[in-house]
């Protein structure tokens, strides 16, 4: 683990909202939760984590009926399964924002959602009607979430089974840590672009289009006032980061930067790394392997550049995300 990963660890810099239950407290409709083993063992020694329960955090008991999304194709209602009087609506969303609007002074940097809770859940909600029930809903509380912090990496407990889906949701934390880290106190148009250059990388690797729309867009930083280029950057930059990095796009990084390294290899070192990121390309090595050998390289031939780069180290090693990629 680099010193930046250890520091942000001891002094728990990291703020991770999350589903109260599925840190294990017991808030359920049915006085139960659902812990999940991978946050509470791997992933909480990385993080400090801030518990919400919008059912409970709005008055409702432990434990208590069963609740649902409902619409009648004007409005959709959060409303008791057994009684649809009694109507939960008004009462959720002024909590969801209320809570939200705190949890943006607090520089959250990611967020772990009950997956089909119709308070919590992310997707493929159930919402019901009198033609019957369709899963194409959000929980109330997370879509007011992802409306006002359209920057914050989101993701399901249950999703974070697949390592895609995992390693693409904690990078993107420690990448919006690290934005706020270089930011400091006081953002500037300048910050910006520095960090921007340690990311061209990432980006390419993720969404080669977003690559190009942010490297326009801090072509143009003098058309913008600092506030505004923050705000309007670390809104691109994190839906940038959405798009999970393919092994093609990372192929091609990965012989991207094998090209800062030809003046340097003997022929025989250069078809060994060509043939490690052509076996990665076709699935047989993990993303791991390639990125072992450049490291080394690097040790041998430093490049200021290539060493500042986020797209060798987005992550702490202790995490073991790239070990299937």
């Amino acid at each position: 683990m680099t010193d930046a990963f250890t520091e942000q660890s001891e002094n728990t810099q990291i703020q991770i909202g999350i589903s109260a239950c599925v840190l294990g407290e017991k808030v359920r409709f049915d006085s139960g939760h659902k812990i999940s083993k991978f946050v509470t063992k791997e992933l909480a020694p990385f993080f400090n984590f801030v518990p919400v329960c919008p059912e409970v955090g709005m008055g409702m008991t432990v434990p208590r009926p069963t609740i649902r999304l409902v619409t009648n194709e004007e409005r959709i209602s959060l409303v008791e399964t057994k009684d649809a009087t009694k109507d939960y609506t008004d009462g959720m969303i002024a909590f969801s924002k209320s809570t939200v609007e705190g949890l943006k002074e607090q520089e959250l940097c990611g967020y772990i959602v009950c997956a089909k809770s119709p308070t919590c859940g992310m997707e493929r909600v159930k919402v019901y009607s009198k033609a019957g029930a369709s899963k194409e809903g959000i929980g109330m509380y997370t879509d007011i979430l992802m409306k006002e912090m359209p920057w914050l990496p989101v993701e399901e407990d249950g999703r974070l089974n697949d390592p895609v889906l995992k390693e693409n949701f904690i990078s993107r934390i420690f990448s919006l840590r690290d934005f706020y880290d270089c930011m400091g106190d006081q953002p500037t148009s300048g910050k910006i672009v520095a960090f921007h250059s340690r990311y061209k990388l990432t980006l390419m690797a993720h969404h080669p289009d977003s690559y190009k729309e942010l490297g326009q867009l801090v072509a143009r930083v003098a058309d913008y006032d600092s506030a505004e280029f923050y705000q309007l950057y670390r809104l691109k930059f994190m839906e940038a980061l959405t798009n999970r990095a393919s092994r093609k796009n990372n192929s091609n990084v990965l012989m991207h930067i094998q090209g800062y390294f030809k003046k340097w290899l003997s022929s025989q070192e250069r078809q060994e790394l060509r043939k490690v990121i052509d076996e990665y390309r076709e699935g047989l090595l993990p993303l791991l392997s390639p990125l072992t050998l450049i490291k080394h390289y690097l040790s041998l031939y430093p490049d200021e550049y290539l060493q500042n780069q986020k797209f060798l180290d987005p992550h702490p090693q202790e995490l073991r995300l790239r070990y299937s990629l």
